[in-house]
C-alpha cells in the first residue's frame, strides 16, 4: 500500500492504492495526473492553480464537482479547500464547475467491491487497490453511494493547501523574503512587516509555480471550518428562490419541449400519427424519439398538450406486464440456476437449526419510484459544431461522452453546465432525458431546447429500486439467536444499470447483498445467499440501494427471532454486535429513546441497527395505535460518521434519510397492469405529510474511524424500526411492503 501525492498546475492526484501487477496497469501512466478542465475555458484574467482553484479579480471560486441535490455537499466540499487556502467563508464563491475525468471519484469504484466495508482481508484490499487503480483511468465523475467527502476528504484539503504554496511561494518572490517567514490569512498572503498581497494580485504568478510531491495539511486542532456547523452555500438562493435549477434555464430564443414514451418499459413505437399535434397552436415539430415521440412548441404547456393529441401505435409489452408476473418471476429465481453467490457459510447452520427453536419467514418488497420534486429535465443547444448541456445530472462525464456519441461529436465539442438538482437519489446517474435532448436538438439545430418531462412520465419510465424476495430461517435459544439462514432474490442493478452506460462487471452483484451478509453481529452459523433474477424491467441506483431492502429483512427477522427468544430487542443485539462503534450507536440510541422506560398499552418502540457504506446507524421509530390508525410520534437516530466535518449538516441528512426511507415504507410501491405503471402521480405515490412527521432526535458519533459519507446510510434502519415498532403496538407483524396494505395510518 502506498500513498500517491502527486501535484501539478494541470492536475491533483491523490489516493491510496495498492498497484498489482504495477507493469500490467502501467503505473507510470497511473501517475500522471488528468488535465486541469478549468483550462480549456478559462476566461481572460482568471487562473487554475490547481482543477479545484480558480483565482480572478473578484476573489477565489472552489470548484466542488459533485452534483448538489439538497445534501449540502457544496458546502463541506468548499469548506475541505477553505480550510487549507486561509479564505474568508463569506469571501468564497462555489462552482461545479466542467466535467473532467480530474474528478473522478475513486472511492465510488472502490466501495463496490464485492467485500464488507469492515472486511480487511489481503484479498478484499488488493481489489479495492485494484479498483482505485481502475478508478483513474476510467476518469467517471460521480456522485453516489455516500462517497463524496471520502474521496474529497485527503484531494480537496491537499488541493487547498497546494493552492496556498504557490501563492505564497509567488509573494516570496515579489517581496524577496523567505516563504517561510510569510503567512496567509482572509485571502492574502502577509509579510512580517505587514505588507499584504491579495491572492487575486498572486494568481498570475502563482499558476507558474511547480508544485512538490507532497504538502502537510493542517492538524484538526487548527480547522476553522471542518469540524463545525457551517452556513450552507446554497441556502440564501434556495430560499429566496434565486438558485437557477435545470428546470429554471431561460436561454434567448429558446424553445420548449416533452417527450411522451411507451406506456410499456424498453417497447418500441411503431407507428404515429402527429397531424392533429401539428394542427395545434404554438407547435413547431414533432420528432420520433426510440421508444416514443418527442414535441417541440413554443412553451412547456403546448408541448405537453401537443404530446398527447400525438396517436401512436405502440409495440408490446416486452417485459412480465403485470405485477403478479414481475414478482413471480423474482420468486422462481430460489433456484440453483440463478445462484448469484454465496456470500457466506459460518458453521453448521442445519445442526444448529436443528438445536434450536426454528423460525420462517417469507419477506417482499416492491418496485419504488424515486419521485424526485423536480422532474427529469436538461437543454440542448446545438450550434456551429458545439452542443452545450444545461441539466443536473450525477455523472457529468457520462452524460457529456454519451451525448457526444449521439451528436456525432467529439467529447471535446460538448459542454456540460452541470446546475442543481431537486432530488437526485440515483435517478440522476441515468442519461435517458439528456439524450433526448440532444436528439431534440438535433432536429432544431441552432436553437436551444428544454426538454421537461410530465410528472407522470417521470413516474412511469424511472429506473426503479428492484422489487425483492427474502426466504429466511434461524433458531433461537434460551434469551440469544443461534443461526441465521438468509436468501434473497432480486434483479441485478449493477447488470441493468450498468448495461445501460456499457460499465456492467462480470461476477455476483454485491448491491443484491449489500447489507445480508456484512453486519457485525457475532453469530457462529450464518449463511447467506443471493439469487438473480433475470433482466426486466429497468432497475437502477436508489437511496442506499440493496441495504434498502435487505436493511428490511434482517432487521425485522431478528425482532423476530427476539420475540421467540423472549430477549429485549437491544439487549440480543447488544450482546451480538462485535463492532465497537456499532455498539456505541446502539447504545446512544437506547438513551435517546428512552428505551427502558415502558410505554402504556397501544404503543410501541421499534428498533433496527443496519451498517451502510462503512456508517453504523441505529434507529428507534415510537409509535401510538390510534382508533384511526398508526399515528408516529418519535423517530430516535445514532450514527457513527468516523470525522463529522459539518455536524448540522451531517444531522440534516440523518433525518432526510430515514424520512426517506418511513415514507417508503409506509406508502412506496410501483405496480404494472399491461406492462404500463399504474401509479402517475403524487396522489398515486405519496410521501409523509408534514404532520405526519415525528419528533426527530439526532446523535452523532465521532469514534475516529474512517471519514464516512451519510447520504444514504439513514435510510436502512427507517423500514424495520417502523414495522418493529407497530408489532410491539398491535401484535401485528408485516412482513410485506407497504405497510398501508396492512395498516391504516394518521
Amino acid at each position: 500500500m502506498s500513498r500517491l501525492a502527486t501535484l501539478t498546475r494541470r492536475g491533483v492526484l491523490i489516493g491510496s492504492v495498492a498497484v498489482l501487477g504495477g507493469a500490467a496497469f502501467g503505473v507510470w501512466r497511473y501517475r500522471q495526473p488528468h488535465p486541469n478542465p478549468l483550462l480549456d475555458t478559462l476566461p481572460e484574467g482568471s487562473h487554475a492553480i490547481t482543477p479545484y482553484v480558480r483565482i480572478d479579480a473578484q476573489g477565489v471560486t472552489v470548484i466542488t464537482p459533485r452534483a448538489e441535490m439538497g445534501q449540502g455537499v457544496h458546502t463541506t466540499l468548499a469548506a475541505l479547500v477553505a480550510e487549507e487556502l486561509d479564505v474568508d467563508w463569506d469571501d468564497l464563491r462555489v462552482e461545479h464547475g466542467p466535467p473532467g475525468a480530474a474528478y473522478y471519484n475513486r472511492a465510488m469504484l472502490v466501495e463496490a467491491v464485492p467485500f464488507g466495508v469492515l472486511d480487511h482481508s489481503a484479498a478484499a484490499e488488493a481489489m479495492r487497490g485494484t479498483m482505485g487503480v481502475l478508478a483513474k483511468f476510467i476518469g467517471l465523475q460521480g456522485t453516489g453511494g455516500s462517497s463524496s467527502l471520502p474521496d474529497a476528504f485527503d484531494k480537496m484539503r491537499l488541493a487547498g493547501a497546494a493552492a496556498r504554496f504557490a501563492l505564497v511561494a509567488a509573494a516570496a518572490q515579489r517581496l524577496g523574503v523567505p516563504a517561510s517567514a510569510l503567512k496567509t490569512a482572509s485571502g492574502a498572503v502577509v509579510a512580517p512587516d505587514g505588507r499584504r498581497l491579495s491572492y487575486p494580485e498572486l494568481a498570475a504568478d502563482a499558476a507558474r509555480v511547480d508544485l512538490p510531491d507532497a504538502l502537510p495539511l493542517k492538524p484538526r486542532a487548527l480547522w476553522r471550518y471542518l469540524g463545525k456547523s457551517m452556513p450552507r452555500v446554497d441556502m440564501v438562493g434556495k430560499c429566496t428562490g434565486t438558485a437557477t435549477f435545470g428546470i429554471d434555464v431561460r436561454l434567448p430564443g429558446m424553445v420548449f419541449a416533452t417527450v411522451r414514451m411507451n406506456p410499456a418499459l424498453d417497447a418500441p413505437l411503431t407507428a404515429f400519427d402527429a397531424t392533429a399535434a401539428k394542427a395545434m397552436r404554438g407547435v413547431l415539430q414533432v420528432v420520433a424519439l426510440p421508444g416514443g415521440i418527442g414535441v417541440v412548441a413554443d412553451n412547456t404547456w403546448r408541448a405537453f398538450q401537443a404530446a398527447q393529441a400525438v396517436r401512436c401505435t405502440w409495440g408490446a409489452p416486452v417485459y412480465p406486464p403485470t405485477t403478479a408476473a414481475l414478482m413471480d418471476a423474482v420468486a422462481a429465481s430460489f433456484d440453483p440456476r440463478h445462484e448469484d453467490k454465496q456470500w457466506r457459510n459460518d458453521g453448521d447452520v442445519d445442526q444448529a437449526m436443528a438445536a434450536g427453536q426454528a423460525l420462517e419467514a417469507e419477506y417482499r418488497v416492491p418496485y419504488l419510484a424515486h419521485a424526485t420534486m423536480e422532474p427529469m429535465n436538461a437543454v440542448a443547444w446545438l450550434q456551429g459544431g458545439r452542443l452545450d448541456l444545461w441539466t443536473g445530472t450525477q455523472v457529468p462525464t457520462l452524460a457529456r461522452d454519451q451525448a457526444a456519441k449521439v451528436a456525432g461529436l467529439d467529447a471535446a465539442q460538448v459542454h456540460v453546465h452541470t446546475l442543481p438538482m431537486g432530488g437526485g437519489f440515483g435517478r440522476r446517474a441515468e442519461s435517458d432525458y439528456v439524450l433526448q435532448a440532444v436528439r431534440l436538438a438535433m432536429a432544431m439545430p441552432g436553437k436551444p431546447v428544454k426538454l421537461t418531462w410530465r410528472r407522470e412520465e417521470d413516474m412511469g419510465h424511472d429506473s426503479y429500486r428492484p422489487p425483492a424476495i427474502a426466504r429466511l430461517r434461524g433458531a433461537t435459544g434460551p434469551g440469544t439467536v443461534l443461526a441465521l439462514d438468509l436468501r434473497v432474490a432480486s434483479p441485478s442493478v449493477l447488470a441493468s444499470q450498468g448495461g445501460r452506460i456499457g460499465l456492467a462487471p462480470p461476477g455476483p452483484d454485491k448491491l443484491i447483498a449489500d447489507g445480508l451478509h456484512d453486519q457485525p453481529y457475532a453469530l457462529p452459523h450464518w449463511r447467506a445467499t443471493t439469487y438473480r433474477t433475470p433482466a426486466s424491467v429497468p432497475v437502477g441506483s436508489w437511496r442506499s440501494v440493496g441495504n434498502s431492502f435487505n436493511g428490511f429483512f434482517l432487521e425485522s427477522f431478528l425482532d423476530e427471532l427476539a420475540h421467540q427468544a423472549d430477549a429485549d430487542p437491544m439487549a440480543l443485539r447488544r450482546a451480538l454486535l462485535t463492532h465497537a462503534p456499532s455498539r456505541a450507536v446502539l447504545e446512544a440510541v437506547a438513551k435517546l429513546s428512552d428505551w427502558e422506560t415502558p410505554l402504556e398499552a397501544g404503543r410501541g418502540r421499534g428498533l433496527a441497527f443496519h451498517l451502510s457504506f462503512g456508517v453504523p446507524v441505529a434507529e428507534v421509530v415510537e409509535v401510538t395505535a390510534t382508533p384511526q390508525g398508526i399515528r408516529i410520534d418519535q423517530l430516535s437516530i445514532a450514527a457513527d460518521v468516523g470525522t463529522a466535518l459539518d455536524p448540522r449538516n451531517i444531522e440534516a441528512q440523518l433525518q432526510s434519510g430515514a424520512l426517506f426511507g418511513l415514507s417508503a415504507a409506509v406508502f412506496g410501491e410501483i405496480t404494472f397492469a399491461g406492462g404500463a405503471v399504474e401509479q402517475g402521480n403524487f396522489h398515486q405515490y405519496d410521501t409523509l405529510r408534514m404532520a405526519q412527521v415525528p419528533r426527530i432526535r439526532v446523535q452523532v458519533l465521532e469514534g475516529g474511524g474512517p471519514l464516512r459519507g451519510v447520504g444514504e446510510p439513514g435510510t436502512p434502519p427507517a423500514a424495520p424500526a417502523l414495522a418493529n415498532a407497530i408489532f410491539r403496538a398491535t401484535g401485528q407483524r408485516i412482513r410485506t411492503l407497504p405497510l398501508r396494505q396492512h395498516i391504516a395510518f394518521v
